[in-house]
């Protein structure tokens, strides 16, 4: 009887970073990277398409942040199990990725064992945290924010969308090449999506991405 592979998608602007991951996945029995980019829209392209038993994100990736797609991808109603890798080891990251839907928190300089702990973990349907952090903080952090994002429920997908290509300093030539639709319909959306922050020039998108956390200050 053939058994199935556990199959993988990494997520992760650093192309160094995924062939790293993938080397040493591939000598973990038993799993297979199906696909691997290093852009958030894309990301989401290839769960739905690919669908994996687990997408391996990091946070910060342009296009689409960690915290976006995770959120996207439980939307879906997919079995995939979303495992974060990322740099960042504050409880407020933590707590806003396991909030947006991730199963797992991996932080990049873990050792090599903790990757196989942490993918055994979620596909057994149970929360891994990296041993570098501390759960019990991120659980108070957890309970005490009703919703990280809460500055940013007043936007519709698409307009979380191109805000961060905004702040990314895409045009929006680019921005509707990259999403596949009209000048027009990004210029409507960027509109609406002042309107409804009450911003009215790019400087200020700019700052309230920075802010709310859809990009890093360093992206």
């Amino acid at each position: 009887m053939t058994i199935r592979s556990t199959t993988v998608v990494l997520a992760d602007d650093h192309a160094l970073v995924r062939a790293g991951i993938r080397a040493v996945l591939g000598h973990v029995p038993g799993i297979e990277v199906v696909g691997e980019t290093g852009d958030g829209l894309e990301a989401l392209r290839l769960v739905e398409r690919l669908r994996p038993d687990v997408l391996l994100l990091d946070i910060t990736m342009p296009g689409l942040n960690g915290f976006e797609v995770a959120g996207r991808v439980r939307r879906m109603s997919l079995p995939t199990k979303v495992l974060v890798l990322s740099m960042y080891t504050t409880p407020e990251y933590v707590a806003r990725a396991l909030g947006a839907g991730a199963a797992g928190y991996l932080v990049k300089d873990a050792a090599v064992d903790e990757l196989s702990e942490a993918l055994d973990r979620v596909l057994l349907g149970r929360r891994f945290l990296s041993r570098a952090i501390n759960a019990e903080v991120v659980d108070r952090v957890l309970e005490a924010s009703n919703d990280p994002d809460a500055e940013l429920a007043v936007l519709t997908s698409r307009q979380r969308e191109i805000l961060q290509l905004i702040a990314e300093g895409e045009s929006t030539r680019s921005i509707a090449d990259k999403l596949f639709v009209s000048v027009k319909t990004v210029e409507t959306h960027r509109a609406q999506l002042m309107s409804r922050l009450g911003i009215h020039d790019v400087a200020g998108l700019v700052r309230f991405a920075i802010r709310t956390g859809v990009v890093t200050p360093d992206s």
